[in-house]
């Protein structure tokens, strides 16, 4: 049978030696990849006649520059096994250095850091299963170059269903658009509020840095509302912003939902000033001791952009995120991110569908929900009469009040104890007129269940 580059082996990138002769300048070259540990021990060659081929030199060149390099021990044949690289070649090693001392660096044993969920939660059996449904059932336009910018079709159909169902959304399939998690879909929106001629984007005055500083870097003032008990102070909403950015089922960090009469002056604010609510809906789907909350969306799906992720329900690692993006923004969204990538591969949007719609996505989601509140009580039960604890009605976080001035005293101590925590003060926008308040900000979603136990003993052992 005739060899071809389509039968044999793997390519071999090869630098010939100038001004030599073919066979000597191949011998040296392959002589200093062995040396140089480019091709490592124990590599097969490829056969003279595929290698004299691809050179377009003559075989004997090839096995005779071979045969000399088996004789100094640089190569090794062996009938069956055809030809590698002799396990004695070994890379050239530099001129030893006085070792450059650095300190060693060790994070935290122990974390309650907010916005992640347990990573060992997430269901590899099922998510494997739904993967290999979605794999054998794609069709072959899934492996080539995406047609369409919003996502598969499939997966904002079964999102459709799913958001409608279970968080109140108006949510058409052509409105939806996938994206690579939520700051993604953030970045995209705040150039289209840049591209409107927005200056500035009313935020909670308890909310995420970076968020606030994707806006500032897109070019847009954040203005803080107050936060109280009934969630962020909508009447102080202007026409000086063309955009309010929200958590209204769960206020970020507080943890308070947006009451009615709030959630209504909003819409009243965004139909009168033509301005849009920007909604983070970051974990809506984990309530332990009330209704679900339905999304704001709901109230009013022409002014209202509705953000979502798998970040919470399943992992941050997957970077999947979905905007249910009014009809008037849609195109000026999709001109946003013609420039950028998308979302996630579309295998993963077909595994992501295929997990919704075949019930998997909500038996994860109340399993979760389960664990989540066993550890929600736990950590209640292990805080005792202490300190106050708020916003553990929904949620993977928790907030404890702490007595006045003791914040940074409570985080010095958790320290020693080798324990990541942050303080309620870190949310605070700088420029809030919300007086202090000293408080922690408790991720109980965040440790593994392994980890779970000593995390809390040391939480506990950082109180005052």
């Amino acid at each position: 049978m005739t060899e071809s580059w389509a039968t044999f082996g793997a390519d071999l990138h090869l630098d010939l030696t100038a001004g030599r002769g073919l066979r000597a300048g191949l011998t040296e070259a392959l002589r200093e990849a062995a040396r140089s540990g480019r091709l490592a021990a124990g590599t097969r060659l490829p056969s003279s006649r595929t290698l004299a081929a691809d050179l377009r030199i003559a075989r004997n060149t090839v096995a005779e520059a071979y045969a000399e390099l088996v004789a100094e021990g640089w190569l090794t044949a062996r009938q069956g096994s055809g030809t590698r690289v002799a396990e004695r070649a070994r890379p050239r090693r530099p001129a030893a250095t006085a070792p450059v001392r650095r300190p060693a660096r060790k994070g935290p044993a122990y974390s309650l850091i907010p916005g992640s969920p347990d990573l060992g939660g997430f269901p590899r059996a099922a998510w494997l299963s739904a993967a290999r449904r979605a794999l054998t059932d794609a069709p072959n336009e899934a492996f080539g170059y995406a047609a369409d910018p919003r996502g598969r079709i499939e997966l904002r159909q079964a999102l459709a269903g799913y958001l409608a169902r279970a968080r109140g959304v108006y949510a058409d399939p052509e409105r939806i658009v996938l994206c690579a998690g939520f700051l993604h879909g953030l970045a995209l929106l705040a150039g289209v509020l840049r591209a409107r001629r927005v200056r500035e984007v009313a935020v909670e005055g308890y909310g995420l840095d970076f968020h606030r500083d994707l806006l500032v870097r897109a070019g847009l003032r954040t203005r803080p509302l107050g936060v109280d008990g009934e969630g962020a102070r909508t009447g102080e909403l202007t026409a000086a912003a063309g955009a309010v950015l929200l958590t209204p089922a769960h206020q970020f960090p507080t943890g308070v939902a947006l009451t009615p009469a709030r959630r209504a002056a909003a819409v009243d604010w965004a139909r009168t000033t033509g301005g849009l609510i920007l909604e983070d809906d970051y974990d809506g789907e984990f309530r332990y001791d009330r209704q679900p909350v339905g999304a704001l969306q709901g109230l009013d799906p022409d002014r209202v952009v509705y953000l979502g992720t798998a970040s919470k329900s399943l992992a941050p690692g997957l970077r999947m995120g979905w905007m249910v993006v009014p009809p008037g923004l849609l195109d000026e969204v999709l001109a946003a991110g013609r420039s950028t990538e998308w979302a996630c591969g579309a295998l993963d949007q077909l595994t992501l569908a295929e997990f919704l719609t075949s019930g998997a996505y909500d038996r994860h989601v109340r399993g979760m929900r389960l664990r989540y509140r066993r550890r929600r009580d736990e950590l209640v039960a292990a805080v005792g009469d202490r300190v106050g604890v708020s916003g553990i009605a929904a949620g993977l976080h928790a907030v404890l009040d702490l007595p006045e001035g003791l914040e940074r005293s409570v985080l010095q101590s958790a320290a020693w104890q080798d324990l990541a925590l942050h303080g309620l003060g870190r949310f605070r926008h700088p420029e809030s007129g919300l007086p202090g308040r000293d408080a922690l900000v408790v991720g109980y979603g965040t440790p593994s269940d392994s980890a779970w136990g000593p995390t809390l003993a040391a939480l506990a052992a950082a109180l005052p």
